[in-house]
């Protein structure tokens, strides 16, 4: 083969073969690793549980009685108290939340950070956007927020747009979904 390559000019070896030295030379650099937090939890765990729990009890004082007849001297030993090692307490359940559900949340909390929502309001935006009634509903149950403060910041809302009663402030908050509480929460703050 007149037109063939020598092995070290082809670049199916030639690269692989300074991506593997790059490698090594990267590694001898950086040094040894540290062990994982759960190696050394282990080591820390396997060495205080190897080590013997020793009591030492002393024993009674001795007095000096003179007695006519020397009585005899009889020595108990109280027995050890046992000690025992009390196990680790187990890790908080990690609650289960799906991909759909913490974008859902994560979007709740963008909108509330730009308007304020009622909680249906908050359901019904999360849902256009296309996330399930039951992953809108568990983000805007799981969300803190206070749906007071977002009544009234509405009701504020409402009135740099346009004049309302009473009555026709807290019927308007109701209709965006608010509870007649969190309406007149909101009215309230106002002024109204």
């Amino acid at each position: 083969m007149p037109g063939a390559k020598p092995w070290f000019k082809r670049k199916r070896v030639v690269i692989p073969a300074v991506v593997l030295g790059l490698g090594i030379i990267g590694s001898a650099v950086n040094g040894p690793t540290e062990t994982s937090p759960s190696s050394a939890a282990s080591a820390a765990t396997s060495s205080s549980s190897s080590a013997p729990i020793s009591s030492v009890v002393p024993p009674p004082p001795v007095t000096d009685v003179v007695e006519a007849a020397p009585a005899p001297v009889t020595t108990t030993v109280a027995p050890a108290p046992t000690t025992t090692v009390a196990p680790a307490p187990a890790p908080a359940p990690v609650p289960d939340v799906s991909v759909s559900q913490s974008n859902a949340l994560r979007a709740a909390n963008s909108y509330l950070d730009f308007t304020n929502f009622s909680r249906t309001g908050l359901i019904g935006q999360l849902e256009y956007e296309g996330y399930s009634t039951a992953d809108a509903t568990w983000a805007a149950d799981t969300v803190t927020v206070d749906w007071n403060a977002q009544a009234a910041g509405s009701a504020e809302s409402y009135l740099e747009f346009t004049s309302f009663s009473r009555s026709g402030l807290i019927d308007q908050l109701v209709y965006e979904g608010y509870t007649p509480e969190q309406a007149a929460f909101g009215a309230d703050s106002v002024g109204l």
